[in-house]
């Protein structure tokens, strides 16, 4: 008897592994695109390859009586350097290889070129790393046309500017509580179109409604690597906040050399280079307490998605998912939306889409009629992150009141903010 279980047993576990269904019939191929030499477009890909074997592994995707594998194919935009770079890779995409769906870009005028090509061919394109409002707003103003677009990460630049706000705000009040001090803001921003909004927004928020003194502007290059003279320049402004915003490599050249000079002052914001897992060795160990708006950190659980997700992607990678990697996500509801009405018409699709709440490792995932992405508790909110002892940690949001009577947000393995130690020095003397 105990040979005839232990033989049901194996059959079992063989079976488990063996009577999976097996993808069947044409791939649905997805188009990757992005600037695949930085790590944005790393992201991407990461991102789409751990989304399509995951859904292979699990049998495909189910349309109609068959089970469909997903093929991601990579398309490196260049669109750091090149539009056109950008628009050749979707036009390759399109015409060369008939792919069935889109998912990437990072830079704003790239991909809204991008997006004409797409919208040409009405082929769906999901968004991953460009912010600019504009794309989503095309959507509402001319609905027929870019109905094919969504945005799937991040949210828009003027939501991305009012939680970057929220947490400018929750450091202000340390640094004041702590330092016995009246907060001075700096702000410095790459030249870039998905900085506009959130710089215009912080030139009035800062002054008018967080009533800080705003002691300067100063606009970089997207890629300097020397900042020192902006750096001295804030220090002789009396700035202790340093609100940065940063999408490319200058986000390391600032903070490395922030804290080589031992700037008196805390750098919050958006830093796209500190959301990686290399950040502070790529600014040779000088990352501490260098803050940035975050997707993803080691540790972090905003639901019981997230903590398998960041596990296995560190494990499949060796890193932290940027929110580029969100391609994932991308990939994954599509999938659910290609499941729901059994087929990859486009315009049943777009249908789904627009009515359906998507549980995602970030959140929850729903659109406005526009196409973007829903904001607020209860949907996605991103995290801050602080660089302490050389590792990323999580400080937003922890016990965050949203509006009045609305209970407290907290993500779990959420950590106290730290103030650079020559900082304390300087103001408690």
């Amino acid at each position: 008897m105990k040979k005839f279980i232990l033989f049901l047993a194996i059959v079992s576990l063989v079976c488990a592994f063996s009577c999976k269904k097996k993808p069947t019939g044409e791939a649905i191929k997805i188009g990757v695109v992005g600037p695949m030499n930085f790590v944005q477009g790393k992201g991407h890909w990461n991102g789409a390859i751990m989304a399509a074997e995951e859904i292979n592994d699990n049998g495909g995707v189910k349309v109609g009586d068959k089970y469909r594998p997903i093929e991601v194919i990579k398309y490196d935009s260049n669109e750091f350097l090149s539009i056109t770079d950008a628009t050749n890779a979707m036009q390759r995409a399109i015409n060369k290889d008939n792919v069935d769906f889109i998912v990437g870009g990072f830079r704003t005028e790239a991909v809204l070129a991008m997006q004409d090509i797409a919208m040409d061919y009405k082929k769906i394109f999901i968004g991953c790393g460009a912010a600019d409002d504009q794309l989503c707003t095309r959507v509402k103003d001319n609905y027929n046309r870019y109905k094919y677009w969504f945005r799937g990460t991040p949210f828009k630049s003027s939501m991305l500017g009012k939680t970057v706000f929220i947490q400018v705000g929750t450091v202000a009040a340390i640094v004041g509580k702590t330092l016995g001090i009246k907060p001075k803001v700096a702000i410095v921003a790459e030249k870039q179109a998905w900085v506009e909004p959130i710089l215009k927004a912080a030139k009035h928020v800062i002054p008018n409604v967080m009533k800080m003194e705003l002691v300067g502007v100063w606009q970089p290059s997207q890629t300097a690597t020397d900042v020192s003279a902006e750096l001295s320049a804030i220090q002789r402004a009396g700035a202790n906040i340093i609100f940065t915003v940063f999408s490319a490599s200058v986000g390391v050249t600032f903070a490395k050399q922030a804290n080589e000079l031992k700037i008196p002052a805390v750098m919050v914001g958006i830093n796209v280079e500190a959301q990686k897992s290399s950040f502070d060795k790529a600014a040779g160990g000088m990352g501490d307490y260098v803050c940035t708006l975050n997707t993803y950190c080691e540790g972090v659980e905003v639901n019981d998605l997230t903590k398998d997700f960041v596990k296995g992607y560190m494990k499949k990678f060796n890193e932290v998912p940027t929110y580029t990697a969100d391609t994932y996500i991308s990939i994954k509801t599509l999938a659910q939306s290609i499941e729901a009405v059994g087929s990859l018409d486009p315009d049943a699709i777009v249908a789904h889409r627009e009515k359906t709440e998507f549980m995602v490792p970030a959140g929850k995932a729903a659109y406005d009629p526009d196409h973007d992405l829903k904001w607020g508790p209860g949907y996605l909110t991103a995290i801050g992150i602080q660089w302490q002892d050389g590792k990323m940690k999580a400080f937003w949001p922890n016990n965050w009141v949203p509006a009045p009577g609305v209970a407290p947000v907290t993500y779990k393995g959420m950590v106290p903010f730290k103030l650079p130690p020559w900082m304390i020095e300087k103001y408690k003397k």
